[in-house]
């Protein structure tokens, strides 16, 4: 199969269409994380379907002072990976064929849902990231739109976005891909030194210390769960000399109150053992999150549910970002 390149809407609409199109949207640069988003789309649309790659440096997501000039521009091997992963064709439009008015006057406002981490940190950015994906999927008229979720707020606005205004589209989350070492793919990552590089790592040591506690939590749970009377359990064990069986008894009477709290801890030692590294880690936000519209989860709240935790921060110029899901209280879990 040759992969085909389209610069126009209109030569994308001219194509004919048999089964369902899956888009994965872009701004270049790609690399494995993008191609197993390719690969997935290939997986829903199947052998009738179509698969397009759009291509596009947006300059209305890059703030003041970001990285718009030097943001990587590889169109070649960036068709070659598309075509590898799967897809029929890679739309690379020009900023005129997106914006041809110039920047547009009316366009999608984040919200609330917008404001904080991410937004906080980029003004402006979530409002032109919609923006152009509300375009986008105008201009693909794609039956199924895939967003990695290592963009974990920008994948929760498009969902909201998509559900508040009424576009026919489905959107899919993929799970971030990482390396062998746990970073999280980026871009961005190139522009890290060897050294930068180790600092970095933090960003998933985090995550991964935070994800290792929670299920710690969870497991604590589901045997209070099992057993209800543990606080009574641990005085009577104790009264009989059995002490560890005691304190685990206790330890399971406290396991849920504080669950997001021991998270957090967790994931934030790590974090500033790398603040004491050379070059240090500069952290912008460590979060739990609902999901749904980003609401922070708060250390007293006896939380259930779908839950992501954030992190952001800086290694030297360099900002970089990562995220895991999480589950509190075993949903799936008999009660």
């Amino acid at each position: 199969m040759t992969i085909t390149l389209l610069r126009t809407a209109d030569e994308l609409h001219a194509r004919t269409r048999a089964g369902r199109r899956a888009v994965v949207m872009t701004m270049g640069a790609l690399h494995e994380g993008h191609a197993t988003l390719v690969r997935t789309a290939r997986a829903i649309a199947g052998p009738d379907g179509e698969v397009v790659v759009t291509v596009f440096v947006n300059p209305l997501q890059f703030g003041e002072g970001e990285d718009l000039d030097r943001y990587p521009r590889t169109l070649e091997a960036d068709l070659k990976i598309a075509e590898q992963a799967g897809a029929d064709a890679v739309f690379a439009p020009a900023v005129d064929e997106v914006y041809p008015g110039g920047e547009p006057q009316v366009r999608i406002s984040a919200g609330p849902m917008g404001e904080g981490l991410e937004g906080a940190s980029r003004p402006g950015h979530f409002d032109g990231m919609l923006t152009v994906v509300a375009k986008l999927l105008h201009l693909t008229r794609p039956d199924v739109a895939l967003y990695g979720q290592k963009d974990a707020q920008q994948l929760a606005l498009i969902r909201r976005m998509v559900r508040d205004l009424n576009f026919g589209v489905e959107i899919v989350g993929v799970p971030t891909v990482r390396e062998e070492d746990g970073l999280a793919l980026s871009s961005r990552n190139r522009y890290l030194s060897p050294k930068q590089r180790h600092t970095a790592l933090a960003l998933s040591q985090a995550l991964f210390a935070g994800r290792d506690r929670h299920a710690a939590q969870e497991a604590l749970r589901a045997r209070a769960r099992e057993v209800p009377a543990t606080r009574a359990r641990a005085e009577a064990l104790s009264a009989i000399g059995e002490s560890r069986a005691a304190a685990d008894a206790h330890a399971v009477s406290k396991a849920v109150p504080g669950a997001a709290a021991a998270v957090r801890a967790a994931a934030r030692l790590v974090l500033d053992e790398a603040a004491r590294l050379d070059p240090p880690l500069e952290l912008d936000y460590l979060t739990l999150v609902d999901p749904s519209d980003f609401s922070e989860i708060t250390d007293q709240d006896d939380f259930t549910g779908e839950a992501v935790l954030a992190v952001a921060a800086r290694v030297g110029t360099t900002r970089l970002i990562d995220n895991i899901p999480l589950t509190f209280g075993n949903l799936g879990a008999a009660s």
